[in-house]
């Protein structure tokens, strides 16, 4: 007996044939635990390469340049900087920078969907104290914060989106962070529902023009 078929959103069967949607496109992915963006030093950071191959064939580069050769898929980063990894078939994948800066501003390393629950934390190097946080989004200045050294964006709204630094005093004085990006992405059920929308309307004004082309012949004859 044939099993059945799990259901499809109208969407994506509408979208499938479409010849350019790229389907089970493959690339190399460094993952960083812990998942915070950019990683800072003292965290003991682990770097991990997925991609296809063995593991055993992974190539390393650090700053642009080829570091360790067939190496283990991951290991513990002792150094800042910035890190690739390499995989037979999928490439090399996007850069990944290690911090030691004096102040750092963090996000999640994560997809960020509307509706998320999300906090940016900024940290002064190995967890010193920091007082008199202040956090700016595309330099406007959002103020002192009301909870130490995080700023709580949440539930997360698309106007959440732009680049964000943090101010702070430290051991060294006052210190800011490099800015990072917060990109927030619309969830996936209200894409397709957005998506099937739009192919609905397609397809009712097609029916609409080629019943109104076919009556137009009709009279004609």
């Amino acid at each position: 007996m044939p099993r059945p078929r799990p259901a499809v959103h109208p969407a994506l069967a509408l979208a499938g044939w479409c010849p350019l949607s790229p389907a089970g496109a493959q690339t190399t992915q460094l993952l960083v635990e812990p998942p915070w963006t950019p990683p800072v030093l003292w965290d003991r950071v682990t770097l991990t390469c997925q991609g296809s191959g063995t593991a055993g064939a992974t190539t390393w580069y650090k700053d642009g340049q080829r570091w360790r050769l067939q190496g283990p898929d991951r290991f513990i980063v002792i150094e800042s900087g910035t890190y690739q990894c390499d995989r037979p078939g999928t490439g090399r994948s996007p850069p990944v920078s290690v911090s030691n800066a004096w102040l750092v501003l963090q996000v999640p390393a994560r997809a960020l969907l509307e509706g998320d629950t999300v906090t940016l934390r900024c940290r002064n190097r190995k967890d010193t104290s920091v007082t008199r946080v202040q956090f700016y989004q595309d330099e406007k200045d959002l103020g002192w914060t009301l909870k130490g050294a995080e700023l709580s964006l949440s539930p997360l709204q698309l106007h959440h989106s732009g680049r964000y630094r943090c101010e702070g005093l430290g051991g060294f004085g006052l210190s800011q962070s490099v800015p990072v990006t917060v990109t927030v992405h619309v969830a996936a059920g209200v894409a397709g529902s957005l998506l099937f929308l739009v192919l609905l309307v397609g397809v009712i004004v097609g029916c609409h023009w080629w019943h109104r082309l076919a009556a137009r012949k009709h009279q004609e004859r």
